[in-house]
């Protein structure tokens, strides 16, 4: 019986990234504690150590574990400043739209690092988020992250208008990311062709 048990406690893991959703969960838990950021456009940041099952061949971090860290970093910013709750709200919902990665030194074993995230501009569709992955020991940047989270169901400037109860103007569209912005349409032309 007890080896049923056994078998049965571990088809979750087996066939489920089941870490993922309880980080999920623990994510969310400790960022709904934190004291509410009332500035949208405030960086934030998340820390984390780099484990075992984040390591590759080379004895540094996977390169998917850095979108993954993203995701959470993500995950933490919006239920901070309370864009998740208005999305929940509205019944919107938000996916990511398109991501690039540009890797500037490895994260080693046990190395601990700081997402920074926030949220650059937003247009009629989507935010645009800049994520950077920094070493506690010496603080370089060793990773920076540009997103474009979709909104869906609703709009950007919707879920700001609520959460904040007033016309938010969105700041004007740093350099590097219109560039970013183009090659994304130039890449979705090419795609259609």
């Amino acid at each position: 019986m007890w080896f049923v048990a056994a078998l049965l406690s571990m088809l979750p893991f087996t066939f489920f990234d089941f870490w993922y959703f309880i980080r999920g969960i623990l994510v969310f838990m400790i960022s709904s504690l934190d004291a509410p950021v009332k500035d949208i456009l405030k960086e934030q940041s998340v820390r984390g150590i780099v484990l075992l099952q984040d390591i590759d061949f080379l004895g540094h971090m996977n390169n998917s574990r850095y979108l993954r860290e993203c995701d959470f970093a993500r995950i933490s910013l919006y239920i901070r400043n309370g864009i998740f709750h208005v999305t929940r709200k509205l019944k919107a919902n938000m996916v990511l739209g398109a991501a690039t990665i540009r890797y500037r030194r490895s994260l080693r074993l046990f190395e601990q690092f700081k997402i920074r995230s926030r949220i650059l501009c937003w247009d009629e569709k989507a935010f645009y988020i800049e994520q950077e992955f920094i070493s506690c020991k010496d603080s370089f940047v060793c990773a920076t992250m540009l997103c474009r989270q979709n909104v869906l169901y609703s709009t950007p400037d919707k879920l700001l208008q609520i959460l904040c109860k007033r016309k938010v103007e969105c700041p004007d569209f740093p350099e590097e990311l219109q560039l970013w912005i183009k090659y994304n349409l130039a890449s979705s032309a090419k795609l259609k062709a």
